[in-house]
This record gives structure tokens, sequence and C-alpha cells, in this order.
């Protein structure tokens, strides 16, 4: 088993699709699609690559931690409290634990991202 994974920014396995939840949609009718690529034995670590579709959703980090790195689209973060950020192709940020705002997406935006927690 090698312990080294590249990432390919175009996976072309079959994605997990999904809708934005009830709850914690804002505006609009994103669809996501998640190419899951691994994750560490107890499931504490996770990463791959994640698309979504414009609209606008409540994110809430909770307990875990969330590295991502934009490889296409625009997005506009708002964290409660603060003004709008704007991340764009070639952008990485991360969300620490405790979270909480929206997630515009603009333009069709997928990106690399590493969850721990």
């Amino acid at each position: 088993m090698s312990h080294l994974i590249t990432v390919n920014p175009n996976p072309t396995t079959q994605p997990e699709a999904g809708k934005a939840a009830p709850d914690r949609l804002v505006a609009g009718d994103p669809s996501f699609l998640t190419w899951a690529l691994d994750s560490s034995r107890d499931g504490q670590v996770r990463t791959g690559v994640w698309e979504a579709t414009p609209g606008e959703t409540i994110s809430i980090k909770g307990e875990t931690f969330e590295f991502c790195h934009i490889l296409e689209g625009v997005i506009e973060l708002t964290e409660d409290g603060q003004p709008p950020v704007t991340y764009r192709k070639g952008d990485s940020f991360i969300m620490k634990p405790g979270y909480r705002g929206i997630w515009k997406t603009i333009e069709t935006v997928r990106k690399i991202y590493v969850i721990v927690g």
C-alpha cells in the first residue's frame, strides 16, 4: 500500500451527488458533487474534490477544521459578524472550528478539500 496519493483535480471516478439541506438553503438551488479521495482509518481526516453550482447556503464547521484550495469558480464567504471575502481560482483558505456563515457560490466552484475533525 502506498502512502502517497496524487490529487487529480478532474477525477474520473463517479462522484456522490447532493443538494443543500432545506435548513441550510438560503437562496438558489445549488447541487453538489463530491469525489472522496481518501480518509484516515478513524475517519477524522478526509480529503477529496468538491464542486457546487451557484446558490447560497449556511456553512457551519462545528468542531471540524477545513482547508480549501479553489480550482475553478468564484465564491463569497461571509462569516457571521464579518465582511464578505471573495475567493477564486488559485486561492486557498481555512475555515476553523466554530466557523459559521454564508457560502455563496457565484460561479460554479470546484475545490480540493481537507477536513479534520
